[in-house]
């Protein structure tokens, strides 16, 4: 069975180089030509969509198109986009300290500021480590470039709690990232 799925999957992505773009009827019927019955077949192209292999088009109920993604594109894209936002994030942190003291805003004010650059670059920190188990990510050059913008912005974030007037300032941070705070009440 593995071998016949293995068979479906590479004759899949062999029509599809052929042909570039090509209606999922007419790949389906190829496919099931060469090998397979038609549920497997159906069953591996959503497979393959689902991992990224390749591209799905909807353009109505009956026409619905696949095509082979360029992984090399699709992967720079998408980490372009990732270090325009990490970029965005890191002058958000540099601009923080001159507004704070333009402004004057409140320690809640401040704290709340703070913790949402926080909650940000973790964000971003976990999807960069969730790529980082997918090689096409990173053999990326932009890959890396993002990680050291990331490991600038905990820097800048870590400068900026520093830098605050009040000495309770990370104690505050700390207490409000907390999500679970286990006591004896909790464990089953």
């Amino acid at each position: 069975m593995n071998k016949n799925l293995g068979i479906i999957r590479t004759e899949i992505i062999r029509i599809l180089n052929e042909n570039g773009k090509i209606r999922g009827t007419e790949l389906a019927k190829r496919v099931i030509e060469k090998v397979g019955n038609e549920k497997m077949v159906y069953r591996e192209i959503s497979a393959l969509v689902e991992a990224g292999e390749i591209e799905k088009k909807i353009h109505s109920k009956s026409h619905i198109e696949y095509e082979l993604i360029n992984l090399s594109e699709s992967v720079n894209s998408q980490l372009k986009n990732i270090h325009k936002e990490i970029e965005i994030v890191f002058k958000e942190i540099a601009n923080f300290e001159i507004v704070g003291k333009e402004e004057k805003f409140s320690f809640q004010e401040r704290l709340r500021s703070v913790i949402h650059i926080i909650h940000i670059v973790q964000s971003t920190d976990g999807v960069m480590r969730l790529l980082l188990y997918y090689p096409a990510f990173k053999k990326d050059k932009m890959f890396s470039q993002i990680n050291r913008k990331i490991n600038d912005c905990w820097q800048s974030i870590m400068s900026t709690i520093t830098h605050q007037p009040e000495d309770n300032f990370l104690n505050e941070i700390l207490a409000n990232l907390r999500i679970l705070q286990f006591n004896s009440k909790n464990v089953n």
